[in-house]
């Protein structure tokens, strides 16, 4: 198969090359797979036998995302397992991004105040250089700017049977943009709850404002989008003083859904309000004794 459109991002360094050593299999690439690579540098990908196409790592005193290219656009890369017997993955039109950082909220809090990369709290600078290459991606490849998957909070995006992995069907039919969660034969949970939604409607947009990206990203939402995000787990902290509450971020009752948090401040303010209808009942009885 031929290569068509650009190959290169524009950019990108080429100092981690791993094309020659790895020639891999032409394809006509419809699809990004985005992973994070839990780590807070340019990994070494076992001397080019787990990289992917693209490396984007973020470069903090000017605030952009440094793009490394391992291998051609229309190029299969190495980054996803692929069991016997079963789909193609790595083969299967797929260019595949690792963003330097983490997913996983044990470690985002073990490293602290370290500069790096929580894929669920990514700085607008990082949502915007993202959204260039989706642009990118989609204006000389025809990738479309679309994601048909739900990016779950990791560890609950980890195994097999996290409830976003794609079947085989679904896979290989597949276009637009999905993570390592969501591809079958595989195991890993990156990159967490991503914040795909601004990624997609900034490249759609074209915005690079900070304020512009918060606001479109905003508006974009749709109904299943609002519900999904009022159930999302991994996100808010549950209250400390809740029967369930654990302190390991790690374990579901750290967290609460939106929805939860609503649902619990309703009832709170339904009981007050019944409490204070108690009292203004006695008080008018007692002004009523008075009064005969």
């Amino acid at each position: 198969m031929a290569l068509t459109g650009p190959q290169k991002y524009p950019g990108a360094s080429t100092a981690y090359w791993y094309g020659t050593k790895y020639p891999g299999s032409a394809m006509d690439s419809n699809v990004i797979v985005w992973h994070s690579t839990e780590g807070t540098s340019l990994p070494a990908y076992s001397g080019g036998s787990e990289a992917p196409n693209f490396t984007a790592k973020p470069d903090f005193a000017v605030k952009k995302l440094v793009w490394h290219q391992h291998f051609d656009f229309d190029v299969s890369s190495r980054a996803l397992v692929n069991a016997a017997g079963g789909v193609q993955t790595n083969t299967l039109n797929v260019c595949q991004v690792e963003i330097v950082g983490t997913c996983d909220p044990t470690t985002h809090k073990k490293w602290g105040t370290t500069p790096h990369l929580y894929m669920p709290e990514l700085p607008d600078w990082a949502i915007r250089d993202l959204a260039a290459f989706a642009k990118w991606a989609h204006t000389n490849h025809g990738v479309p700017l679309t994601s048909g998957v739900i990016f779950k909070a990791y560890p609950g995006s980890y195994g097999a049977s996290n409830g976003v992995r794609m079947t085989g069907t679904k896979w290989q039919s597949y276009t637009g943009h999905c993570g390592h969660q969501h591809v079958p034969e595989n195991l890993h949970g990156d990159p967490g709850l991503l914040p795909i939604t601004a990624i997609l409607t900034a490249a759609q947009s074209g915005t690079t404002s900070t304020q512009t990206v918060k606001e479109t990203s905003v508006a974009g939402f749709d109904l299943d989008d609002l519900k999904f995000l009022a159930t999302k787990d991994g996100v808010f902290t549950a209250p400390t003083d809740a029967a369930d509450y654990d302190p390991d971020p790690a374990k579901p009752g750290h967290y609460w859904s939106l929805g939860t948090h609503i649902a619990g401040l309703t009832a709170k303010v339904r009981a007050m309000e019944k409490r204070l209808a108690a009292m203004d009942a006695k008080l008018d009885a007692i002004l009523a004794a008075k009064e005969s």
